[in-house]
């Protein structure tokens, strides 16, 4: 049978079928109540009365993955680069207090590989159960002559909700708050194109054993998926304060431009927040990103999170139950500061990390 005219192109409408037949059954384990559709319609719809939501707020977020992907598929590891895409997106939908309720993927490439394209939104279904948010929906677009051979990129697209009466918007933020770091599983997905340059630099392949995981090759080390903190942090946020309020005041996801250019998103200009870099240990990898780039500190904190993927800040009375509430929940917390009156032109005051990350 002659191949049609839209395949000679390039494009493939037979294949992008069969990925589809693949896609349905891993986003059908994501479903929650307020779904009201499958996959195949032009739009997803979602009641947010099944939800329980009384005076709901939507929030919405977008990202990607950036140029981790790059490692994803040199190395040929696609499995989990699915998780970072959903852990980008909400990740900065819960800063706002939200509860993320469903997720869509972009998926491009210029020729449609579908055993690849499954092993990714695999792993976007993953993410979306670890977020416990539904997976309805997606785009995947086959474009020949926009991409190289093998090459691939993502987008994805979240929208939660919160109470009105529970968001955090900074307001409830005052001198004396104390400031919880949550750490991180490892770079996340920010600063690979730096990670990249270093590996370059020192001599060695993804297939090489990595210097700071024994056990793992470097490319397996590397594309370790970002930390998807929504359980957590609903967990966490379920701490009240004195006046009812959550004893959560605000929260920084630590992504591309570090703690200095995150932390202080959330907090009010006349407050600053004042932290400790030798609260906790700089993590492995940082550390061979550091001695095999020659980076410096100041490097380090400008660019990665340093181990921290989330700055929580919180009512001094209520830090310890809200610790414990992200212990619980399976997070390792550092007291890492204090929020002061702001005196400086800085709102993020990052203390000795000459000294702690030189080490």
């Amino acid at each position: 049978m002659k191949d049609s005219a839209y395949k000679q192109a390039g494009v493939d409408i037979e294949a992008g079928d069969a990925l589809v037949s693949k896609i349905a059954p891993l986003a059908a384990r994501t479903a929650r109540p307020g779904v009201m559709a499958g996959l195949g319609g032009f739009g997803a719809l979602f009641d947010l009365k099944k939800e329980g939501f009384t005076d709901p707020v939507l929030v919405s977020s977008t990202d990607g993955v950036g140029t981790k992907l790059k490692i994803a598929i040199d190395a040929g590891l696609h499995d989990t680069v699915g998780i970072d895409l959903v852990a980008m997106s909400v990740n900065d939908l819960i800063v706002n207090g939200g509860k993320p309720l469903f997720f869509l993927d972009y998926f491009a490439t210029g020729r449609l590989d579908v055993g690849v394209a499954a092993r990714v939104i695999a792993g976007i279904a993953e993410g979306c159960a670890q977020a416990e948010c539904a997976l309805v929906g997606g785009e995947t677009a086959e474009m020949p002559g926009m991409y190289q051979d093998g090459d691939y990129d993502l987008a994805g697209f979240a929208v939660g909700a919160v109470e009105r009466a529970r968001m955090l918007d900074g307001s409830r933020v005052n001198a004396g708050d104390v400031i919880l770091g949550v750490a991180s599983s490892g770079v996340h997905s920010n600063g690979y194109s730096l990670v990249r340059h270093v590996v370059v630099k020192s001599g060695l392949t993804y297939e090489d054993q990595a210097p700071f995981a024994p056990g793992k090759k470097l490319g397996e080390a590397l594309m370790a998926p970002t930390k998807i903190y929504v359980r957590s942090v609903q967990k966490a946020m379920n701490v009240s304060d004195a006046d009812n309020g959550p004893a959560v005041h605000a929260i920084a996801h630590i992504t591309g431009s570090g703690l200095p250019g995150n932390a202080a998103r959330t907090i009010p200009d006349n407050m600053a927040l004042q932290i400790d870099c030798g609260a906790w240990e700089l993590p492995p990898v940082f550390k061979w990103l550091r001695d095999a780039g020659d980076l410096a500190p100041s490097d380090l904190a400008e660019t990665f999170n340093c181990g921290i993927g989330l700055v929580v800040v919180v009512s001094p009375d209520k830090a310890n139950d809200v610790k414990k509430a992200l212990s619980d929940a399976g997070e390792t917390v550092f007291e890492i500061g204090v929020v002061v009156t702001k005196t400086g032109a800085d709102q993020v005051i990052l203390q000795n990390c000459d000294q702690a990350w030189s080490k």
